[in-house]
């Protein structure tokens, strides 16, 4: 199979194996911490290349490359890299792309992983952090210092969807001599692609929809192979390695994420648009909705929008806990993106008070529920929706 462009459903089933003849359908597990290397030059050029697939697997994998392949491929990329998690891509990220002294610009609302590493890990390293509305481009330009390296985006945000201009905050940055990176794990690269969208990496956590069948913790980075390589660099040296197994399951994840995506952004859709007719729901945080605040913006950076909403009950904390009590085909779990519905509270999760202004300001409210819908027969989903709520 030679290397030209394909159609992204077609790079998903076949980039890792392009340009390889009588490649396995399925790949091997490579379950080796390390590869006997017989000539001592070759020893030293494989230890001095970021991510030789065969010196030693905290160094790279057969299995990492497959499915850096992939990603680098649909999220169009020169280069990818995986982590053993989520947290584990956006600290290299973050560790490489700053030093102390220098200033970030990041969203109120952002992964909580995220901010506590902001401010307190970097703190600690004297890198300051703004944070601003990402609704308001222009607060991101009035955050710009000279000392700004980084700006941090989540785009649709945990825990209400929010919507960030990516082309003209990308824009900003770039004016200012800033890098851009875009966490992207709610959209996919089915529904978003950053990069094309002017940002200089792309963040996941693909545990969640990339893996997609919630039995494996991962996380990717994505962009220039220059950028990627710095993202290496602080990676290896924190030794976030991901198993080979793990890194197995991820490619096979990626096969089917076109039909899962499709299908959650149908089934994500139709809950929204139920839930928002409830006459016991106070609101629903879905971009797919014409009233969200960021719809117009979703519409025109997203191919879709994706299978995580959040939505009020009316009534209070324990009237939301009671909701999810009664469901019976959504578990009451933390993450997102498999292929069962997951259901959680944000308020029973925030550390302290869940109803202090950093609570609110982060959109976490106590009759607040965060659905992350599954793939489950539509009419079964909102008749347990239904019954629950009623």
């Amino acid at each position: 199979m030679d290397d030209r462009d394909f159609d992204f459903e077609t790079e998903l089933l076949h980039a890792d194996r392009m340009g390889t003849l009588g490649a396995d359908v399925t790949p091997p597990i490579y379950q080796t911490s390390t590869f006997a290397i017989a000539d001592p030059d070759a020893m030293a050029r494989a230890a001095a290349t970021p991510g030789y697939p065969t010196f030693y697997t905290r160094h790279g994998n057969p299995n990492h490359a497959q499915v850096e392949r992939v990603l680098a491929r649909v999220e169009g990329g020169e280069a990818a890299m995986v982590s053993a998690s989520g947290m584990g891509a956006i600290a290299a990220a973050a560790l490489a792309l700053t030093r102390s002294g220098d200033h970030i610009v990041a969203q109120t609302v952002i992964y909580a992983g995220t901010r506590a590493l902001l401010t307190t890990l970097l703190a600690r390293f004297d890198v300051e952090v703004s944070f601003v509305d990402q609704h308001d481009t222009q607060a991101f330009a009035a955050a710009m210092r000279p000392q700004t390296t980084l700006v941090m985006l989540e785009t649709p945000s945990n825990p209400l969807l929010g919507i960030t201009d990516l082309a003209a905050v990308a824009r900003i940055a770039h004016e200012r001599g800033a890098l851009v990176t875009v966490d992207s794990t709610i959209a996919t690269p089915v529904n978003q692609r950053p990069l094309e969208h002017g940002a200089d990496l792309v963040l996941h956590s693909a545990t969640k929809y990339l893996g997609g069948h919630s039995d494996l913790l991962a996380g990717a980075v994505v962009g220039s192979r220059a950028l990627v390589e710095r993202v290496w660099d602080a990676h290896h040296l924190l030794g976030a390695t991901l198993g080979p197994f793990d890194a197995w399951l991820l490619l096979r994840g990626l096969r089917t994420l076109a039909l899962r995506v499709e299908r959650h952004n149908a089934n994500a859709q139709r809950v929204a648009e139920f839930l928002a007719s409830h006459p016991r729901v106070r609101r629903v945080y879905y971009p797919g909705l014409p009233d969200h605040p960021g719809h117009a913006v979703a519409v025109a950076q997203m191919r879709g929008f994706g299978g995580l909403l959040s939505f009020e009950i009316d009534g209070g904390f324990d009237d939301a806990h009671r909701v999810m009590r009664e469901l019976r085909l959504v578990h009451s779990a933390v993450s997102l993106g498999g292929v069962e519905s997951l259901i959680a509270q944000p308020a029973a999760m925030w550390p302290g008070d869940r109803s202090s202004p950093q609570a609110r300001a982060m959109g976490v409210i106590p009759s607040l529920l965060r659905l992350s819908v599954g793939l489950e027969r539509i009419e079964d989903l909102l008749d347990d929706f239904e019954r629950a709520l009623r």
